[in-house]
Protein backbone atom coordinates (compact mmCIF):
# COMPACT_ATOMS: atom_id res chain seq x y z
CA UNK A 1 0.00 0.00 0.00
CA UNK A 2 1.36 3.27 -1.08
CA UNK A 3 1.69 6.31 1.94
CA UNK A 4 -1.12 9.03 1.57
CA UNK A 5 1.67 11.29 2.27
CA UNK A 6 4.81 12.97 0.41
CA UNK A 7 8.11 12.60 2.01
CA UNK A 8 8.36 16.25 2.94
CA UNK A 9 5.20 15.51 5.04
CA UNK A 10 6.57 12.10 6.61
CA UNK A 11 9.96 13.65 7.48
CA UNK A 12 8.71 16.71 9.26
CA UNK A 13 6.26 14.14 11.38
CA UNK A 14 9.06 11.95 12.28
CA UNK A 15 11.13 15.16 12.91
CA UNK A 16 8.28 16.53 15.35
CA UNK A 17 7.63 13.17 16.80
CA UNK A 18 11.63 12.01 17.54
CA UNK A 19 12.28 13.93 21.09
CA UNK A 20 9.48 11.42 22.55
CA UNK A 21 10.33 8.54 20.36
CA UNK A 22 13.73 8.40 21.03
CA UNK A 23 13.31 8.70 25.07
CA UNK A 24 14.09 4.99 25.13
CA UNK A 25 17.12 4.96 23.37
CA UNK A 26 18.37 7.79 25.30
CA UNK A 27 18.22 6.00 28.26
CA UNK A 28 19.96 3.50 26.79
CA UNK A 29 22.83 5.78 26.22
CA UNK A 30 21.91 6.51 22.21
CA UNK A 31 19.93 8.74 20.12
CA UNK A 32 18.09 8.62 16.55
CA UNK A 33 19.56 10.15 14.02
CA UNK A 34 16.78 11.01 11.20
CA UNK A 35 18.28 10.50 7.82
CA UNK A 36 16.10 11.12 5.47
CA UNK A 37 12.48 9.51 3.62
CA UNK A 38 12.30 8.12 0.41
CA UNK A 39 8.81 6.33 -0.98
CA UNK A 40 7.04 6.59 2.81
CA UNK A 41 9.95 4.60 4.14
CA UNK A 42 12.37 6.70 7.08
CA UNK A 43 15.58 5.85 7.55
CA UNK A 44 17.29 6.26 10.86
CA UNK A 45 20.97 5.91 12.61
CA UNK A 46 21.23 5.08 16.10
CA UNK A 47 24.17 6.47 17.32
CA UNK A 48 26.02 6.67 20.85
CA UNK A 49 25.84 2.91 22.50
CA UNK A 50 23.01 1.57 20.44
CA UNK A 51 24.86 1.96 17.08
CA UNK A 52 26.16 -1.56 15.80
CA UNK A 53 24.45 -2.99 18.64
CA UNK A 54 22.88 -6.16 18.80
CA UNK A 55 19.39 -4.97 19.17
CA UNK A 56 19.48 -2.23 17.05
CA UNK A 57 17.34 -4.01 14.71
CA UNK A 58 14.77 -4.86 17.17
CA UNK A 59 15.11 -1.25 19.37
CA UNK A 60 13.88 -0.20 15.37
CA UNK A 61 11.68 -2.16 14.81
CA UNK A 62 9.78 -3.05 17.79
CA UNK A 63 10.22 0.59 19.75
CA UNK A 64 10.89 3.40 16.73
CA UNK A 65 8.77 2.12 14.09
CA UNK A 66 5.54 0.26 16.45
CA UNK A 67 5.83 4.28 17.75
CA UNK A 68 5.97 6.13 14.68
CA UNK A 69 3.26 3.93 12.84
CA UNK A 70 1.16 5.18 15.98
CA UNK A 71 1.84 8.71 15.46
CA UNK A 72 2.13 8.99 11.89
CA UNK A 73 0.65 5.99 10.02
CA UNK A 74 0.20 2.33 10.32
CA UNK A 75 1.92 1.46 7.33
CA UNK A 76 5.00 3.32 7.76
CA UNK A 77 8.14 1.71 7.44
CA UNK A 78 11.60 2.29 9.31
CA UNK A 79 15.16 1.49 8.26
CA UNK A 80 18.29 1.78 10.57
CA UNK A 81 20.88 2.24 8.49
CA UNK A 82 24.30 1.09 10.15
CA UNK A 83 26.53 2.10 7.79
CA UNK A 84 28.75 -1.53 6.32
CA UNK A 85 25.79 -3.21 6.80
CA UNK A 86 22.98 -4.16 4.31
CA UNK A 87 20.86 -1.30 4.82
CA UNK A 88 22.04 1.93 3.07
CA UNK A 89 20.61 5.24 2.13
CA UNK A 90 18.80 5.55 -1.17
CA UNK A 91 19.93 8.36 -3.52
CA UNK A 92 17.25 10.73 -3.49
CA UNK A 93 16.54 10.80 -0.49
CA UNK A 94 14.08 13.47 0.58
CA UNK A 95 16.37 15.83 3.74
CA UNK A 96 15.52 18.95 5.65
CA UNK A 97 18.83 20.00 3.63
CA UNK A 98 16.57 19.51 0.09
CA UNK A 99 14.03 21.54 2.11
CA UNK A 100 16.37 24.63 2.26
CA UNK A 101 17.79 24.22 -0.98
CA UNK A 102 14.70 24.89 -2.61
CA UNK A 103 14.10 28.62 -0.60
CA UNK A 104 15.13 31.78 -2.34
CA UNK A 105 18.73 33.25 -1.09
CA UNK A 106 18.04 36.34 0.95
CA UNK A 107 14.60 35.80 2.41
CA UNK A 108 13.67 38.70 4.69
CA UNK A 109 16.51 40.68 4.36
CA UNK A 110 16.29 41.05 0.88
CA UNK A 111 12.36 42.12 1.47
CA UNK A 112 13.49 44.91 3.55
CA UNK A 113 15.99 46.51 1.83
CA UNK A 114 13.92 46.86 -1.37
CA UNK A 115 11.64 48.98 1.28
CA UNK A 116 14.23 51.47 2.04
Amino acid sequence: MSMPFSDEDIYTAVKNHLPSVSEYVKGHGGNIKLLGVKDGKVYIQLTGACHGCSMSLMTTKMVVEKRLRELIHPNLEVINVDFGQENTLPEDLYTEEEKREEKPKGGLLNKIKKIF
